[in-house]
């Protein structure tokens, strides 16, 4: 297979996380491992309860109340792309909390050619990663926490493999219902890389605050993430147009414990999906959240504007 197809491979990987940075083998570490994190537009950096698939976003958020919870979640993406994420955590009191999770993603079908540009049997590209995580408590407001990943690709052929680190913070104010968070993800190095030229992990520098109010039914999430990249894309933007392209909110209201509706929003997807001179939704994510016994049902649509919407379903229950 010729490099121009690699090549390919690692620009669609780019896009369909639509992040920031140069294209990747391991961009796909980006995709929301969540229904309820993508209808929030990925603002899930300090979201802080049973939620067992948070400390993909931060190894901190992974906590006692996640005992025995098992979240598997479905991704029907652009172009015949679909994806696959299972989590887990257990709780020692002496150990702390363990998590381990799993993210699949198949990129479909692609036509083959030879060097002369003769056609060849179509090939397929998968990607996955394996992640142990654990978290404990400093005291009773500072939580720390860290993820260990194996991340592997194949492209035809040609395969690829990274091993990586996340570690973070969080502190939790309990009684003002106020979380404040911050990680740093994929500290590692590439074993082994796709094509000659050699590869990189997609290192993110994210923080995120929370607050759940008193007397609203509300809870408001706000993330900036690769804030280690701020400043790389001027391209005649202003200070606060750039800041903003590393910023997501998201927004869940709550009926009860039974019914939640979601809504978020990524100033950096909206800019770079948009259609100008109309309305126009792309980077607006919406979802929610439905509970059946001891079950939860997550559902989330993201807009990618005339390319489509992406649909995520995630089902979680203890076992």
């Amino acid at each position: 297979m010729r490099p121009f197809f690699l090549a390919a491979i690692l620009a669609l990987a780019h896009a369909a996380t639509a992040q920031p940075g140069p294209p990747t083998t391991f961009s796909f570490l980006r995709i929301a491992p969540s229904a309820r994190a993508a209808s929030m537009a990925g603002a899930f950096s300090a979201v802080y309860d049973e939620d067992v698939s948070a400390f993909f976003y931060n190894p901190a958020l992974l906590n006692p109340e996640m005992h025995r919870t098992l979240s598997v979640t479905y991704l029907n993406h652009l172009g015949g792309i679909h994806a696959g994420f299972v989590s887990h955590a257990r709780h020692w009191e002496r150990v702390g909390t363990l998590g381990a999770g799993l993210r699949y993603v198949t990129w479909g079908s692609t036509d083959g050619y030879d060097a002369e540009g003769n056609a060849t049997e179509p090939f397929g590209a998968n990607d996955a990663a394996l992640t142990a995580s654990w978290a404990r408590n400093h005291d009773d407001r500072l939580r720390y926490g860290a993820n260990l990943h194996a991340a592997f690709s194949s492209v035809e052929a040609a395969s690829a493999s990274a091993f990586a680190a996340d570690v973070g913070v969080l502190y939790h104010i309990s009684k003002r219902q106020l979380v404040l968070s911050a990680s740093m993800h994929h500290i590692g190095f590439v074993a082994d890389a796709l094509g000659p030229s050699g590869d990189a992990l997609p290192l993110d520098v994210r923080v995120g605050v929370s607050k759940r109010f008193r007397y609203l039914p509300l809870l408001v999430s706000l993330s900036g993430y690769n804030l280690n990249r701020i400043g790389e894309e001027s391209d005649g933007r202003s200070a606060v147009s750039g800041a903003l392209r590393h910023m997501a909110i998201g927004w869940e209201f709550f009926f009860g414990d039974a019914f939640r509706l979601r809504l978020g929003y990524n100033h950096r997807q909206h800019q770079d999906l948009k259609i100008k001179n109309r309305l126009d939704l792309a980077g607006v994510g919406v979802g929610c959240g439905l509970r059946v016994a001891t079950f939860r049902f997550d559902y989330a649509f993201n807009s990618w504007s005339t390319l489509g919407g992406l649909h995520q379903i995630t089902i979680r229950t203890g076992v």
